[in-house]
């Protein structure tokens, strides 16, 4: 495995100290968001975490390595390619480490290279799940699967609202997934924080957070966690408004026939111009929220 970690050295430093770090994805700078406003958006993620009492570590493909902590002129080699990257999930990670390709890592990808570096918690903006109309198409994300077995605590601003919601909550329950709402009983629907679902438990502090994670692992229970965490009230957006603007973004996305993969950027990118841009600016602020509170449960960890 050593000849395909590469850890960011203050990185590798922290975790043998034994101090709280934090993994970060890099699909958010690839495929979130455009140029440079992807590029900024990555660093002061990274400057939220360190704010936070933590060791911000980005993850990505590079060369042929699974980098544990980026650095600003990777960061800025990664935004500036945006989807030229290629999107990684876990199917992906031999192909493109065997080729030393470029990839930016998902939600599954970042909790398989988080978990091989001995990193916890993981912030991000929300996770994958169940497709709308995957009865027929069976378009599930792998991030559900990761979930079920990499021991990584995921935070989130809940199940990205371009999906069904409710059989994602079925599926992750399933799986023996616990969904826990972060001083909320309801879960939050990425851009809004109204859903009409309800999270497993509501936990009040980052402590009780902490120890649920303890108590999971160390009593032998496989997977990770959800940590859904609201949207910040001053950026949520109407949820009658992004109702609209995702059903008429799925509707061009089945006329056009994406499909997989491209599912996801596409939407995203549709709902953004829909919504003049307002949709990234919530994104923005989501992500650096949930930044914040994985500092702050890394920390007690």
């Amino acid at each position: 495995m050593n000849n395909y970690l590469d850890i960011k050295p203050e990185v590798a430093t922290a975790l043998a100290q034994n101090k709280p770090v934090v993994a970060l994805e890099s699909t958010i700078i690839s495929h979130g968001m455009p140029y440079p406003k992807n590029y900024e958006t990555a660093l002061l993620v990274e400057k939220t975490v360190q704010k936070n009492s933590a060791v911000p570590a980005t993850i990505a493909l590079i060369d042929g390595k699974i980098k544990i902590g980026l650095t600003d002129a990777e960061i800025k080699f990664l935004a500036q390619k945006g989807p030229e990257v290629i999107k990684t999930s876990r199917r992906d990670i031999p192909y493109i480490l065997s080729k030393k390709l470029t990839g930016a890592t998902t939600v599954s990808a970042t909790m398989i290279a988080a978990q091989l570096a001995g990193i916890k918690v993981f912030a991000t903006g929300g996770i994958g799940g169940v497709h709308r109309g995957a009865t027929q198409s069976f378009d599930i994300s792998a991030d559900l699967q990761e979930l079920a077995q990499t021991n990584v605590a995921v935070v989130c601003a809940g199940i990205k609202s371009i999906l069904d919601l409710g059989l994602t909550l079925e599926y992750l329950e399933t799986m023996g997934v616990p969904v826990l709402g972060y001083q909320t009983k309801e879960l939050p629907a990425f851009y809004t924080r109204k859903s009409g679902f309800e999270v497993d438990y509501k936990m009040d502090t980052p402590k009780e957070i902490a120890d649920l994670l303890r108590t999971k692992w160390a009593v032998g229970l496989k997977g990770g966690a959800v940590i859904a965490n609201p949207v910040p009230k001053a950026d949520a957006l109407d949820p009658e408004i992004m109702t609209q603007a995702i059903d008429q973004a799925i509707a061009e996305q089945q006329a056009l026939g994406i499909k997989g993969k491209e599912s996801t950027p596409f939407l995203l990118a549709k709902v953004k111009e829909l919504t003049q841009g307002k949709s990234l600016v919530s994104n923005i602020q989501l992500v650096l929220n949930n930044a914040k509170l994985a500092a702050e449960i890394a920390v007690y960890l």
